[in-house]
């Protein structure tokens, strides 16, 4: 995936049009969207100010907004504020703004161009990145609600669950051989699957108490996946 301005960016011959007129697929409404008590073009001055919407250029002179502080990332990627996310659409809609904000289509703007496309950039690379994984997507929808599970929190874990955790722990330290590191991979998976049907149900509920507390195990399983991961590596 991108990262900014160093990420390989490959555009297949012929696929994406080139220059700004390219970036009329999110803008072809720009025009009759924009009122008289719209904030100002940067550069123009005429009505545009921060995309909304899927307006990311000045109507009339073209020019690179700045990204909308007050947009969260369910709205940017064009997904509804819900646990459930088609991440197929969710992954294409990445593709999409990259094509448009991406670093390397404004090699040859405006400095303010360049700054606002790296930013835009770094903004769906985070976007993404947090709607795609479960976990990240629970603990995003619980911030907007304004409930913050802070890292090292046990949130009054029953001591059955911490039980149960500490083996699994003790399990990996001892797991010698691809066979014991499969067995150990397949319970969290489970866990994991079973945890994150949970949260779905809770958020449907709008019991966000219990997301909470399910949301917080699949983080003790997310931290024994990658002491999974680190003790794969080959010293």
């Amino acid at each position: 995936m991108w990262g900014g301005r160093t990420g390989a960016f490959l555009r297949p011959s012929g696929w994406w049009p080139t220059g700004v007129l390219g970036r009329r697929l999110l803008n072809c409404n720009a025009a009759s969207l924009a009122g008289s008590s719209s904030p100002r073009c940067w550069n123009c001055g005429g009505p545009g100010g921060p995309p909304r919407g899927d307006r990311f250029f000045c109507p009339q002179c073209r020019a690179l907004q700045p990204p909308d502080p007050t947009r969260d990332y369910f709205s940017l990627m064009g997904c509804n504020r819900s646990f459930r996310v088609d991440t197929v659409k969710l992954q294409h809609r990445y593709q999409q703004l990259q094509r448009l904000v991406h670093p390397d289509f404004f090699s040859q703007r405006s400095q303010n161009e360049k700054d606002f496309s790296e930013k835009h950039s770094t903004l769906v690379n985070e976007a993404y990145k947090t709607l795609l994984a479960p976990l990240s997507r629970g603990l995003y929808l619980l911030k907007l609600r304004g409930i913050e599970i802070p890292e090292g929190t046990d949130y009054e874990m029953d001591s059955q669950f911490l039980t149960e955790i500490m083996e699994i722990n003790e399990k990996l330290a001892e797991a010698h051989g691809e066979t014991a590191m499969k067995e150990i991979e397949s319970i969290v998976r489970a866990k994991q699957k079973e945890l994150t049907d949970d949260v779905s149900r809770a958020f449907e509920r709008d019991n966000f108490e219990k997301a909470k507390e399910l949301l917080t195990k699949m983080r003790y399983f997310s931290n024994v996946e990658e002491k999974i991961k680190l003790k794969k590596i080959p010293l």
